[in-house]
Order: structure tokens, then sequence, then C-alpha cells
């Protein structure tokens, strides 16, 4: 018999290659030579190579390079990695594929007596977990007290441009949840060893997100092009059976008995009366649910006060913040508008951090209720706008909230208080109070403002901002604000702008949960993503969203 010996080769797998540095203007025929000389193999061995991330090291202005992680196929794979078995920035690529956890999701559906999962929130916990749901074939049911993410649109600029808050319909409540007005940041540093992230940004691509995200190492995708993709999103959604209902709040939620004596959901009841039976239901509400908050702590499910921020918007021009961050090359096409990330200790134990930085965007208002005041920033896809943005805010534990409330709910009246006090100071109208930073530095109110115009409609009112905050907060600011300023030079500048109040950053409870990702005391209850505690922002409430789906098919 002959011998086939040497004439199979076993197929090429892939090499991931990270922390691959080049030059901010390099010219793309050098990365081929690049990745050859790094991994010691001549040009002719790779036989392709696929950018996976790219990023950015500006520590050094005047030398920022290039980051990049690339998946790259070898002639001899093995004889490298072998050589390279000490080194932790060449390893195989991982498979990154995503696998549904049920296989019968379909004939479940269509079997008699079979009750759809609920899910109550089409924020981006509820997107994921109401894609993956009716991706197995489940039919879920997708209740949203808000409207469609259009509709919402025009009710959230009627309260930016003619300041008329619609309460049902705003920044915080409808279809695509409160991340739809923001910076659409899809990036965080959670652990994922399971790829939900990159799922995630697939879907957002099929959707229309553009396919930079699922390369670029801080993806963004900005307000307008996010409505489109919502849009389509819940398209396949109800082509694949499941269903949205709009205008449709929750109000009640009722708990029976199993067999054994334990909690269980059964049914749902709606603000116009309607009763829906429901015996597994996903609760991602977002943050901003309050009245969803007292109906759970109502009906007895498990719930804790959890650590909260509060403060303010800043804003400078962009252009200081590119040119602290990049120098010479601040403008440079493969740079574009810079960020950043700042945190201080104060002396007062408070610890002061930025959030949600908002590169070229501008402050808005986010509100959720009347008579009451509250910022948050948003950014195009573009990221072109003038000013840049983040908040600065203090931290908290709940022990801070008992002048205002004991039990769970005391985060909650505790940012509604401070809110209620921008809406004072802020002279009505839902205008923001807003102050010079070198005012608050010198510890007196503003009676006007300098060369920074405020961008959050519909308007501000110079003033004291420690009329709004906690004398502690305002201190840690005032002392924070320099020692920001020694690491980007002009951050402290007299008239950088703060409007306030910023403290929807996370919400004030954490509905409890088990292991099973069931609450802790009701069974089919699946609290999710950052309204239940789980989550900050959209990447992370959405990976949230696909794992409580899974753990919800596998319970059956």
């Amino acid at each position: 018999m002959p011998s086939f010996a040497g004439l199979f080769h076993a197929a090429p797998i892939m090499l991931r290659l990270t922390e691959l540095k080049l030059p901010l203007d390099h010219a793309p025929d050098a990365v081929l030579p690049a990745i050859a000389a790094r991994l010691g193999v001549p040009t002719t061995d790779v036989l392709s190579h696929t950018l996976f991330r790219r990023g950015y090291d500006a520590r050094r202005r005047g030398a920022i390079s290039l980051v990049h992680t690339y998946d790259v196929e070898l002639r001899d794979e093995a004889a490298v990695l072998s050589r390279c078995a000490e080194d932790g920035h060449v390893q195989p690529t991982p498979d990154m594929g995503y696998r549904f956890v049920v296989s019968d999701g379909a004939v479940r559906a269509g079997g008699a007596g079979y009750v759809r999962p609920v899910v109550i929130g089409a924020g981006p916990c509820g997107l994921l977990a109401g894609l993956i749901l009716a991706q197995m074939g489940l039919r879920p049911l997708i209740l949203e007290r808000g409207r469609t993410v259009r509709d919402r649109t025009v009710d959230t600029f009627a309260l930016w441009r003619k300041a008329r808050l619609s309460p049902e319909s705003n920044v915080q409540f409808g279809e695509g949840g409160a991340g739809t007005f923001s910076d659409g940041k899809l990036y965080s540093q959670v652990s994922d060893r399971h790829h939900y992230g990159r799922k995630l940004m697939t879907e957002f691509v099929k959707a229309g997100a553009p396919e930079e995200i699922l390369t670029v190492s801080k993806p963004h995708i900005g307000t307008f092009r996010l409505v489109t993709m919502v849009e389509s999103m819940r398209a396949q959604i109800e082509s694949l059976g499941g269903e949205y209902r709009f205008d449709s709040r929750v109000t009640d939620f009722l708990i029976g008995r199993d067999g054994d004596g334990q909690r269980r959901i059964e049914g749902l009841v709606l603000a116009g009366g309607q009763t829906i039976e429901a015996r597994q239901v996903v609760l991602a509400i977002g943050h901003s649910a309050r009245d969803t908050f007292v109906a759970l702590h109502e009906a007895g499910v498990s719930m804790q006060a959890k650590p909260l921020s509060i403060g303010v918007r800043i804003e400078h021009p962009q252009s200081l913040i590119d040119r602290a961050r990049f120098g010479d090359d601040a403008g440079h096409p493969r740079l574009g508008a810079a960020d950043y990330k700042l945190v201080h200790h104060a002396a007062n134990k408070r610890g002061v951090y930025s959030f949600c930085m908002c590169p070229g965007g501008t402050v808005v208002a986010a509100t959720s209720e009347e008579g009451r005041v509250v910022t948050n920033g948003m950014s195009q896809y573009s990221r072109n706008e003038r000013n840049a943005n983040a908040g600065i805010v203090v931290g908290l534990t709940p022990e801070d909230f008992a002048p205002y409330g004991d039990g769970p709910l005391a985060g909650m009246a505790f940012q509604r208080h401070f809110e209620s006090l921008a809406f004072q100071a802020g002279g009505g109208g839902y205008r923001a109070p807003a102050q010079r930073v070198g005012d608050l530095l010198a510890g007196r109110a503003s009676t006007s403002l300098g060369d920074v115009l405020p961008s959050y409609t519909p308007g501000v009112t110079p003033t004291d901002l420690a009329s709004c905050l906690p004398d502690y907060a305002i201190a840690a600011i005032r002392e924070a604000l320099p020692r920001f300023g020694r690491q980007i030079r002009g951050f402290d500048m007299d008239d950088a702008v703060m409007t306030g109040v910023e403290t929807r950053t996370s919400s004030p409870v954490r509905i409890t949960r088990g292991a099973d990702l069931q609450s802790l005391n009701t069974r089919g209850l699946y609290p999710a993503g950052e309204g239940c505690g789980y989550a900050g922002g959209i990447l992370t409430a959405g990976i949230d969203g696909i794992r409580v789906a899974e753990a919800l098919a596998l319970a059956g």
C-alpha cells in the first residue's frame, strides 16, 4: 500500500499577536514586515493577517504610536508557538464564535400550554436578552413603558428645545434605553471570557453600526446611528416570533407560591389594568425606573441600596483636550477627538473621578421626573462639536443616604432631593445651574459665564453649585480640579463650565440574584442590567442581557 505521509498537512491555525506598535504615520505596507519581524519569520511565512483591534499609546506626546492586535496565519504556527512559549503577546486565536445554549426553543414554543418569556425594558440589556431569546426560538414578549425610538426622539427634543417633559418618553424611557442618547460607547474593563461582547458587536454591525467597532479599541456609535440600529434589531426580533408592546408600563408583580412554598412570579399588571401571565421575566428596567423599584419593593422582591455618585458635567474646548493629550499630533485623523480618564482621592476620603467622557459632544437634559434637573453627556459618531464634556462625580455609600430615607430605596430619595435642588437653582423651566471653575475654586457664585459656552439646553443659570450638591462633594471636587489640571493642562481653567447635577451614574438599588441569575427570593424573576445593579453602560448591560437570556432558556 502506498504511503501518503507528507502529502497532507494539518489546516493552519491562527495566532493572535498583541501589542504590535507602529508609528502614527506608518504606511500600510509596513504592517506585514512588522508582524514577520515580531514573530521571527520571513514575510513569506505569513499567509494572512487580519486586524482584530487597534488603539493608540499617547503616554509620550512626542512619540504617539498605534497599538495593534492581529490574527495571523503562518506556514508553521507550531514552531512559532514553541519559540514564543513565554511570550504572552503570542497566543492561539481564541474561538469567539457564539453558540446558543439550547436548540429546542422552537419546539418548546410550539408546545401546548407554552408561556413565553417576558422582557421588561427595551434598553441595551432588554434588547440583547430579547434578541437571544428570539434567536433560540422562544418568542419573547418585550414590554417597554416608553415609545418607539423615533417617537421618543421627538419627545426628547421637546424637552431640550421647548422645556416640555414627557414623563414616559424621554432620555431615560423608551426603546433603546438611556444609552440611545449618549456617546454610544462600547467598551469596558469587565472580564468577558465567553466573548459575549463579540456577539453584541457582531449583531450591532449587522443592524447598521459601522464595521470599525469590531476593531477599534474604544468603539462608539453615536445617537443617530443607534436609532436606526435599534429599529433594525426590533425588526429581527419580530421576524423571529418576538412581540413588542410599547406604552406598557408594569405597575405590579403578581407573586405566588410553588409546591415547596417558594415565591414565584406568576404575572404582571400594566398601567392600563391588563394582566399578563408570566412565569419567566427578565427585569431589564434601567436605572431610572423609580416607580418600578417601589412596586418591586412592595411586592417583597429582595433588594438593597447600593453605592452611587453625584457631581456635575464639566465642559472644555475639545481643542484644549486634544492638545493636552496629543500635543502636535492633535487633529491627526488616526487619533480623532481625544478623551480622558481621571481619578483623585480627596482628603475627606471621597473618590472623585471622570465619568462617561464625551469627546466633541454636548451636555443634555436627562430628567425623567417633573420638577427635577439631571445632566448627562452625548456625542454623535463624528464627535465634532466644539466642547468636550464629562461627569466629574464623587463616590457615595449607602450610609450617605440616611438623612434622606431608609431601607433599599434611600438612594433614590437622595437622588431626588438634589435633583429638586438643581431645578430650583436653575430657576425652573428645566434650566440647569452652572458655575465657572474659577468661581467654584474661589468659593463664589458665578454671575456670568466666560469663553466656554455651555451646550446644555434648555439653558443654564449661573449660580453657586454648592446650593445643589452636598458640602463634601463640593469640597472633594474643589480639591480634585487643580490635580486634574496637572494631568491635563488647562483642565482647571477659569472659564471651564460645570453644569449640575449628575445623579444617574448608576442604579440606586441592586435587585439581588443568585448564581442561577434568578431573584434571591422570587423564582422566575431575572434581575438584569444596569437598572438592577449588574452593569454600567451599553456593552456591559448587553452582555448581562445575553447571560440572563441563556440562564432563562436553560431553566426551561
